[in-house]
């Protein structure tokens, strides 16, 4: 095999933020036609690095080497002008245009006339050449996270982007649509693109990368390693500095009385059409019911109704026996009902507010948090830096927007404010999405212990592993209809993925 040269090449990156080393003098090279995969804790430095890369951040020393000439990038435009674009974590799309109006958005031509009949074409054949399939169409609103994804994916393309920076890809698709990404991965590899791969599963890493390097602390721990010659576990502990524990031990369910009860459920999506069709189902106190499906299939609705965020056309919401069916948020929060969102940024969080102000959303009403209608600044410094170290949210200050950190320090936020409200039912939507090794670790050890102290948890998770290893009731859901239930332990892959694919357990078993 040829060897091969070197697409990006990094040398002694320095980024720093108030209070923050973010990049300390980090080395870092993409060879063409190459995955890379780029690993490390939340807070590591891995999105900074990348963000140097694409324009967003100028590093404060450091070069940078594109096909072996130096470049310095004022913002992404140059970088996308170099032939590198980065597809964010969070999505930069405008939702109320068309996937085709946000894939042009920006660009010098057409400058004056769109022909959206032909761009949708030039687009769908795009998609077509890299299996990426989304409505050209569609309103970005109206699109799944998945689609989404696709489409930032398409806007890269499109722009002719040879060298693609992919942060936490993976973290919004289900496992089918892994698959049908790598496929995809691997094929432009093959016409000679090369991918940065920023992830926190392991198992996708070690299936898709050539090539791996870890930073901790801001530091390259391992640089460039080869996939084949590491495994798993090394991975995780060259990434946290410590060993994993992979298997939970989940002791045996006792649940206690109903405390979520769904009857005859009915409700709409955004676009008016059905998204639950009499759905039923309860939850205990002192267990942990996964629901599992492939995305878009009702959960993202069912999570909202329950919480207060979504009306249904029909149905009863029991929550101890009381009916909150289309009622305020409020009157979830108040019979304390903590709610995990799968959009941590624009539901799970205000990103504007501090991280101390966000932590106080379920209970500013109340004392000592506030008196009356003035805020107890004190006391609330007080409770967030409580929150802030056992939850081990790294930021340098309780002070910084919440916007400044990195996604999985923002699920540590949400948890901490959800769960330290004391809850009685926790609605937890991909609670993991976004986090690394030791953190996922930490948020099922945080779920077993509420479940061990009798709150009852509705999990809705993609990844089937974390619903087998948590649940002790896994359901299947399917264009809003629950499929079947079966017990944990006696589930297995091949039935939850046929209840996904929408056949009825019954029908499951016999098969």
């Amino acid at each position: 095999m040829p060897e091969l040269v070197n697409a990006v090449e990094m040398r002694g990156i320095v980024k720093r933020f108030p209070g923050t080393l973010a990049n300390d003098n980090v080395d870092f090279d993409l060879r063409q036609g190459e995955v890379h995969a780029l690993l490390g804790e939340n807070g590591a430095g891995k999105s900074t690095l990348m963000n140097v890369l694409a324009g967003m951040y100028k590093q404060e020393a450091g070069t940078i080497l594109v096909q072996g000439k130096r470049v310095s990038f004022g913002s992404p435009r140059d970088a996308i002008a170099a032939g590198i674009g980065m597809i964010h974590q969070h999505f930069m799309l405008v939702p109320s245009q068309t996937v085709t109006e946000n894939i042009v958005l920006g660009l010098d031509t057409p400058r004056f006339l769109l022909r959206l009949p032909d761009l949708d074409r030039r687009v769908l054949e795009l998609q077509e050449k890299y299996s990426l399939k989304v409505d050209p169409k569609a309103k970005i609103w109206q699109l799944s996270v998945g689609e989404q994804q696709r489409v930032e994916i398409l806007k890269m393309l499109y722009r002719g982007a040879r060298v693609l920076i992919m942060d936490e890809p993976t973290a919004v698709l289900t496992p089918q649509e892994v698959e049908e990404l790598f496929v995809t991965l691997r094929g432009m590899v093959a016409s000679g693109h090369s991918i940065v791969f920023i992830s926190h599963k392991l198992d996708e890493v070690l299936a898709i990368a050539n090539r791996i390097t870890v930073l901790q602390h801001g530091r390259v721990t391992a640089a460039g390693v080869p996939a084949q010659s590491v495994t798993k576990r090394e991975l995780a502990q060259l990434m946290v500095g410590r060993e994993i524990v992979f298997s939970l031990e989940k002791p045996p369910a006792q649940p206690g009385p109903v405390v979520l009860d769904l009857q005859d459920i009915c409700a709409e999506n955004d676009r008016g059409l059905p998204a639950l069709r009499h759905l039923a189902l309860q939850v205990r106190a002192g267990e942990i019911l996964g629901m599992a499906g492939v995305a878009g299939n009702g959960q993202s609705e069912l999570a909202q109704v329950i919480t207060g965020l979504r009306k249904c056309t029909s149905g009863q919401v029991l929550v101890n026996g009381e009916n909150i069916v289309n009622r305020s948020p409020m009157a979830a929060i108040s019979r304390r009902v903590a709610h995990v969102p799968e959009d941590r940024t624009g539901v799970g969080s205000a990103p504007g507010l501090s991280i101390a102000d966000n932590l106080i959303m379920k209970n500013y009403r109340s004392a000592p948090i506030s008196n009356g209608w003035v805020l107890n600044r004190p006391v609330i410094a007080q409770q967030a830096e409580t929150l802030k170290k056992s939850y081990d949210i790294a930021a340098p200050s309780i002070q910084i927007q919440a916007r400044l950190l990195s996604g999985g320090n923002l699920q540590k936020a949400i948890l901490a404010r959800e769960i330290s409200a004391g809850p009685k039912l926790i609605v937890a939507v991909q609670p993991t999405r976004g986090l690394d090794v030791g953190a996922i670790e930490a948020v099922h050890h945080v779920l077993l212990d509420e479940c061990a102290r009798g709150t009852a948890i509705l999990l809705i998770s993609e990844e089937l592993d974390e619903l087998m290893s948590l649940s002790d009731r896994i359901v299947g859901i399917y264009e809003g209809e629950i499929m079947g239930e079966l017990k944990a332990e006696d589930a297995t892959l091949e039935q939850i993925g046929l209840m996904m694919a929408g056949q009825h357990l019954d029908a499951a078993v016999k098969g």
